[in-house]
Formats: structure tokens, sequence, C-alpha cells
């Protein structure tokens, strides 16, 4: 057997070559001779998987380690009988962490103001917790949710944009059906947000009309943003990234525990494809422990906002990754592709947490010492 495979997915070489000829090639560069013998391919985001790559090869399963899946072409690949499967949720904690951190860095406290999340699904629902964990009102926006749901606990979009004092999109990559989200972000979206609002986005780069942000920024109508995704990534818009507070280059579910979750999903995704028992209940040992103290001692802080924002930073500080690709933005894949460390809050212990705190603290999976 033969399987091909993204040179950056972490955690994966070693794992098959006992039972199968694996080779590692960048994902940008696989081609249709790469894959002509191949039974099984594990990519991420930067692999167009279609018919032209994959028409006259013998791959009969894909696996994205990668909860989005905008880059399989499903249709396609039927038509070439090959299965495919993607991670979902493989990185949800990871960006639970990341907008935590975004949150926390801005200057005062957030309870009793509003959060309104668009996309409800593996990490939408995690950032609703921190929304709650640092004591905001929460608003939830998912029409197919609500449709096989119900209208409880769904807020109409017109609603939640005018209420919100953030705005946080966490929608899927639709370019037709009932629920398109191309440039759903666009003029008319901007304008119907509460004046002075924040826009956070770090889904899908292409759900955002970058032209209108930069006017809603430029106009004051949206006071700050964060963009971890950007339309036409990796060549983003440089005007764009310096009128954005909080800008990364796609990485907010970069978290060393995402990575082994998605590595996870897909070799045991492809061991099951593939015949390979051994693998089924495969999962990486060894996680590297975290860059800071593993222990967070929030002695001296005076109230639960200090509390839980000091913990936050200390384990993950975005402001970190905010300046690496300010200074450097033409390094946007290699930002990526040699990101750092980053374990997630559950890798960490607080002690001497103000009582008041303890709760926001295990929202946001911190363990309690």
């Amino acid at each position: 057997m033969k399987i091909v495979a993204d040179d950056r997915i972490p955690f994966l070489k070693g794992v098959f070559e006992p039972f199968a000829e694996t080779v590692y090639l960048p994902g940008k560069s696989i081609t249709p001779t790469d894959v002509a013998d191949a039974d099984a391919l594990i990519v991420r985001t930067r692999t167009r998987c279609n018919r032209s790559l994959l028409e006259n090869s013998r791959v009969k399963a894909i696996a994205t380690a990668t909860i989005g899946f905008d880059h399989i072409n499903a249709g396609e690949l039927a038509g070439c009988r090959i299965e495919w499967s993607n991670a979902p949720g493989c990185n949800a904690g990871s960006v639970k962490n990341y907008v935590a951190s975004a949150l926390a860095s801005i200057p005062g406290s957030l309870a009793g103001k509003t959060l309104g999340i668009i996309g409800v699904g593996h990490v939408g629902s995690k950032v609703a917790t921190v929304g709650r964990a640092f004591g905001m009102n929460v608003l939830l926006n998912d029409p197919p949710r609500q449709e096989k749901e119900g209208c409880a606990g769904f807020t109409e979009l017109d609603d939640l944009l005018a209420a919100s004092d953030i705005v946080s999109l966490h929608v899927p990559l639709e370019t037709g059906g009932r629920y398109p989200t191309v440039n759903m972000a666009d003029d008319d979206f901007f304008r119907r947000m509460k004046k002075g609002a924040w826009f956070f986005n770090c889904c899908r780069g292409e759900v955002v009309d970058g032209d209108r942000l930069k006017n809603a920024l430029a106009s004051g109508d949206v006071t700050g943003a964060l963009m971890d995704v950007w339309p036409g990534e990796p060549d983003i818009d440089r005007e764009l990234l310096a009128k954005v507070q909080f800008a990364t280059p796609h990485i907010a579910g970069y978290s060393v525990d995402g990575k082994a979750n998605g590595t996870t999903a897909a070799v045991r995704y492809i061991a099951g494809k593939l015949g390979i028992t051994q693998l089924l209940d495969w999962h990486p040992e060894g996680l590297p422990e975290p860059v800071f103290a593993p222990v967070i001692d929030l002695a001296g802080c005076k109230n639960k906002d200090e509390a839980v924002k000091k913990a936050i930073l200390h384990a993950y500080d975005i402001n970190d990754d905010v300046k690496s690709f300010k200074e450097q933005p033409e390094c946007f894949e290699a930002l990526r592709g040699n990101y750092r460390v980053r374990r997630e809050f559950t890798a960490y212990t607080v002690i001497n947490a103000p009582q008041a705190a303890e709760e926001a603290l295990r929202m946001l999976d911190f363990n309690i010492g």
C-alpha cells in the first residue's frame, strides 16, 4: 500500500511506515503524478482534492486533518469513487483559546456586554462558553440549526447585529444553497451592526468582503476587528492588514492539541479504509510541555476580571502572533508552517485564584489547583 501525505501534518511521520509506503510532500505541490499509484491521501487545506488531481489515480480514500473541507470537491470525488473525511471539532478548543485571548486583550471589563456568535457548530459553541465565562450576554445565530431545532435559543441576524458589542463569525464557506456565506459580511452587514462594535472572523476568509470591512473601520462604524483568515490568503490585502487590530496568519486553530486531534482523526479514518487495524485507536503520545510555566499563580489578583485575563494571557497571548505577522506579512505561509508550540488551557493549572474567578476559569478549561 502507498499513502501520500502533506509534509506539514504534525505527529504523522513514522505512524504508517510499518504498514505502507508513505511519501511526504508539500501540500500545495501535490500533483496527479504523485498520487497516481497511491491508495490514500492525507491533506490539509492547501491541497485541492478534485477530479483533475485524482481521476487517473488509484486513491480510494482521502482524510483532511482539518475542520474545513472547502478544498474537497465532494461531487467530483464521488464521481471518482473516492471516499473522504474531515476532522470536525478537532481544533475547536484551540479557537476557543484564541478568541479568549483576543477578548482578554480588549481594555475594560466585558461583563454585561453582548457577544453575538454567527455559526454555532463545534467552534461557535465553545466560543459561546468563553463569552459566558467573561460574564457577557451571548446571542446565537445559526439558521440551519434553527430550522432543525426550533427558534428557542437562537436570535435573528438583524437583532443580533443591532445588539452585539462584538460579532464573531464561525460559519462554513458555502457558495450556494439556502444559506450561502460567501461575502456575507458586506456593506449591509456592517451597516446593521451596532455602532462602534467589534468584528471577529476566524472561520473562512471569503465570508468577508475585505473592501467593505476597510470602509467600516475607516468610518468608525466598526471600532476594531480581528482577522485570522483572509480573502485571497496567503496574498492578503496589506491595507486591510494595517487597519485590523488583531491580525494573524490563519493560526487560530494551531494549538498543539488541535493539531494532534486533527492528525488522530485522519490516521484512524485512513487506517479503517485500508484495513490497518493496529491504528484504529491511535493517538499521538507525549505532547510537548507548555513553553510557559504550566502553573499560573493568581495570588494578588483583586477580582475576577483581573484573574481571568491574567490566566488567559499567561497561557496564550495573541498579541505575540499579531506582532510577528504585522512585522512580516510576506511570511504568511512560513509563520503558519513553522508555528510555535502553543498548548491549550487544559495543559495549565491555576493556583490562588479568587473564589469569584474559579467557575469562569473552569469554563475556560483551566485546571484549578
